[in-house]
């Protein structure tokens, strides 16, 4: 037990677990460090190869020690979880894999950043350590947390038939991804698959794992993916390559049947839309018919109040993954999403786009 000051800023007495992190960079310092301190966590080390800016964001963030070199962290600290935030090598490939083998080497769980790796075969190695020493391994993907996404899922209630997902997301072509996978440094691919996990962690969690891709590109590089789920259920993720960062980034419209869709606009507008009973063709003088239980329901936070649900930790979140992690870890039970399944999954869906467009391609 420790002590933990709370959401009010009361002292508590919880069960705290002895925390190490790898990385200090721009996110790490906007999002991730920041999310820790609401969390039920001793901040014991804190590890960068750079050495001046470990030993500035330990003092920053209240970690009691730092580090220049992870190996040395975990030997000598006796750490439960490591949360890693960190990058890629120069040819464009994540560092986590051999990051959170290491820490499982050592005994503990591990919380990394997204994309977890450019290779499946990685994630299925890491799986199988995490087997073997008992750990758990959880996987940033953020848009499984946002709570107008778990809002979404409660009210499709497992009917969704159809899924519209827009995110604005530039698509390599196939030459491309052909020198990414020759070990050269490729941006458009990097790029691609740093954010390729948003819409695809998100697609997965709200409608399971899919079997098959088909894809087209346009001229600038944006496209349709269309996939293929066992129950008969499809979802298109339009990559929206070129659109306006503002007014609204995303989107994600889920059909339901029985006369009912979810749309869920920029991550936090959540509306359900029924059709009004004795509603038909030409036939209706006005537009003013069911009951508000019956007709739409809206969804969505104010912010003009300092309530946690509109802070950018909460309403992205940032919270609800790492909170998920730690639970689990105190729990001793497994995760509920976002763990190394998932991740496959996800980078099943990437290499499969590597294959071209106007293709059927198989992805489990």
């Amino acid at each position: 037990m420790g002590k933990k000051i709370g959401f009010k800023g009361e002292v508590t007495d919880t069960r705290l677990l002895r925390a190490g992190s790898i990385g200090c960079g721009s996110h790490a310092r906007r999002n991730v460090y920041t999310t820790l301190g609401y969390l039920p966590l001793e901040k014991a080390a804190l590890c960068d190869l750079d050495a001046e800016k470990a030993r500035l964001f330990a003092k920053e963030f209240g970690y009691q020690k730092h580090y220049a070199n992870h190996l040395e962290m975990l030997e000598r600290e006796k750490l439960d979880v490591v949360f890693i935030v960190t990058g890629y090598d120069e040819a464009g490939r994540p560092v986590y894999p051999k990051l959170a083998a290491d820490c499982l080497a050592a005994g503990c769980h591990v919380w990394m950043e997204k994309p977890p790796a450019a290779e499946v075969e990685e994630l299925e190695a890491l799986k199988t350590l995490a087997e073997k020493t008992g750990r758990q391994v959880m996987v940033g993907f953020k848009k499984m947390f946002f709570p107008a996404n778990e809002k979404a899922k409660e009210l499709a209630g497992g009917n969704i038939t159809t899924a519209l997902l827009q995110y604005p997301q530039y698509l390599p072509d196939t030459a491309e991804f052909a020198g990414y996978f020759d070990k050269k440094p490729v941006p458009g691919v990097q790029w691609f698959l740093d954010h390729i996990c948003h819409p695809a962690s998100l697609m997965i969690y709200l409608m399971g794992y899919p079997t098959h891709l088909q894809y087209v590109r346009n001229r600038v590089g944006g496209g349709v993916a269309n996939f293929i789920f066992p129950n008969g259920s499809v979802a298109s993720i339009a990559l929206t390559c070129g659109a306006s960062n503002n007014g609204g980034m995303e989107r994600t419209t889920l059909i339901c049947g029985q006369g009912a869709h979810i749309v869920v606009d920029n991550n936090h507008k959540v509306s359900l839309h029924r059709g009004p009973p004795g509603l038909g063709y030409g036939d209706a003088p006005d537009f003013f018919l069911g009951n508000p239980g019956e007709v739409t329901s809206v969804w969505e936070p104010e912010f003009s109040l300092g309530q946690l649900y509109n802070g950018n930790l909460f309403l992205l979140g940032y919270y609800g993954e790492m909170r998920e992690f730690c639970d689990a870890v105190l729990e001793n039970r497994p995760l509920k999403k976002a763990h190394l399944d998932d991740a496959i999954i996800v980078t099943k869906i990437f290499r499969a786009f590597a294959q071209g467009e106007n293709k059927l391609i198989e992805i489990v």
